[in-house]
C-alpha cells in the first residue's frame, strides 16, 4: 500500500512534489511543441491544476479521470494559481492505494445529514399528505442509495459525498427561516420542494472516485430527472390536493430562477422565488467558503480569481466578538455540525 506523505494543500510555489495523486480531470491539448495533457489533480485535502508537455505527454496516451499516477513535478504560479509541471509520471493500480486519502471528505456523514432531513419532515410537516409523501420518497430504497454519496454539483459547491444532502437540508432551514419572517408564505409547500428541488442531481452525477455527468444528466438535467422521481410517487398520492401538486411541479422546475440558468420555467409565486433565492444563497456561499480554503493559514487577503462567480474574493476581518458575552456562551461561534443542531430550544 502507497503510503501518502504530500498533500495538495500543502504545495507552494517552487517545491518540486513526488507523490501519488487521483486524476479527477485529464484533457489533451495542442501546442507549437506537440500534444499535452491538462491534469486536475485530486487529494482529500483539495485539487490543482497541472500539465504533462510533450514528449512526456506521448508516452502516456491513455491517461483518465479516475485514475491514480505517481508523478514527479515543479509546482509554480500561473494566473495567480499554484499548478504543478510533471516531468515524470507513472500509472498506480487502484488496489495500491487508501481510496479515502484522494476523496474529498463530508463534514458531516451523509446518513447524519439524511436523518436530520427525515426528523425535519416529522417536526415541520404537519399536513398528513405532505409527510406521507415524504415519509414514501425518503424511505424509498433506490432514492436512499443515490442520496448518500450524491455530490452537490461536479465542481462548484457542495462537490464531495454527501454535499447534495447537505446542501438540500441548509436549503430546506433557510427557507424556514425565511418563512418565520414572511408567515404569509406555505411553508408546508416550500419545504418539500426545498428537499425534492435537487433530487434530480442523484442521477445527473456519478459517484465515486470521480464525479462526472451520466447519459442521462447530460441528456435531460437534473430539474427533469427528478421531477421523474417525484412524479411516480404523487400520482399514488390520492390524498393530496391537485393543486398542491401543480405548485410543487412548478417549485421544482423553476428553481433555477431564469431561462439563461436553465430554468424551464421562472418562479411565478412568492414560494418560488424564496426557494430560488435559498438555493442560489447557499450554493454561493458554499462556493466561497472554498475559495476561501484556498488561502487558509497565509496572510493573503484577496483569493485568486473565481471563475465561476467571475471576481476576485476578499477575506475581510471580523469584528471582535463581545469578552463578556462570550463568557455568558452568548456569542455565536460557527460549527461544522451546525446543520444538526435541533431546531425546538428543547
Amino acid at each position: 500500500m502507497i503510503v501518502k506523505a504530500v498533500y495538495i494543500r500543502d504545495i507552494s510555489p517552487g517545491q518540486t512534489i513526488q507523490d501519488t495523486f487521483l486524476l479527477a480531470d485529464a484533457r489533451t491539448g495542442q501546442s507549437r511543441n506537440g500534444p499535452y495533457w491538462s491534469l486536475v489533480l485530486q487529494d482529500s485535502s483539495g485539487q490543482m491544476d497541472a500539465k504533462v508537455w510533450s514528449p512526456l505527454s506521448q508516452q502516456h496516451p491513455g491517461l483518465a479521470a479516475g485514475q491514480f499516477v505517481t508523478l514527479r513535478g515543479l509546482a509554480a504560479n500561473y494566473r495567480d494559481k499554484c499548478q504543478l509541471t510533471i516531468d515524470q509520471l507513472a500509472p498506480v493500480p487502484e488496489a495500491e492505494v487508501d481510496p479515502t486519502e484522494y476523496l474529498p471528505p463530508s463534514p458531516v456523514k451523509p446518513a447524519e445529514l439524511l436523518a436530520e432531513i427525515e426528523a425535519l419532515c416529522r417536526r415541520e410537516l404537519t399536513h398528513k399528505p405532505w409527510r406521507g409523501l415524504m415519509k414514501k420518497i425518503l424511505a424509498d430504497e433506490e432514492i436512499r442509495a443515490r442520496l448518500l454519496p450524491a455530490t452537490g454539483a461536479k465542481t462548484v459547491h457542495h462537490a464531495y459525498a454527501g454535499g447534495l444532502l447537505e446542501h438540500t437540508l441548509c436549503v430546506a432551514r433557510t427557507c424556514l427561516a425565511l418563512c418565520d419572517l414572511y408567515p404569509q408564505l406555505d411553508r408546508q409547500v416550500l419545504l418539500v420542494a426545498a428537499i425534492l428541488h435537487d433530487l434530480g442531481k442523484a442521477w445527473e452525477l456519478s459517484a465515486g472516485l470521480t464525479t462526472d455527468y451520466t447519459d442521462e444528466g447530460r441528456l435531460l438535467g437534473h430539474i427533469q430527472l427528478g421531477l421523474t422521481q417525484v412524479e411516480g410517487f404523487l400520482a399514488k398520492a390520492r390524498d393530496l390536493d391537485p393543486a398542491l401538486i401543480l405548485h410543487l411541479k412548478h417549485l421544482i422546475i423553476s428553481h433555477h430562477g431564469e431561462y439563461e440558468f436553465g430554468a424551464p420555467r421562472r418562479p411565478k409565486t412568492p414560494e418560488a422565488f424564496i426557494l430560488h433565492f435559498a438555493d442560489n444563497i447557499d450554493a454561493k456561499l458554499n462556493t466561497i467558503a472554498g475559495a476561501y480554503a484556498e488561502i487558509e493559514g497565509t496572510e493573503q487577503a484577496w483569493t485568486p480569481f473565481q471563475r465561476y462567480l467571475d471576481r476576485f474574493l476578499y477575506r475581510p476581518a471580523h469584528t471582535p466578538a463581545n469578552p463578556d458575552a462570550q463568557a455568558k456562551g452568548e456569542a455565536h461561534k460557527p460549527d461544522a455540525r451546525i446543520l444538526l443542531l435541533p431546531l425546538d430550544p428543547d
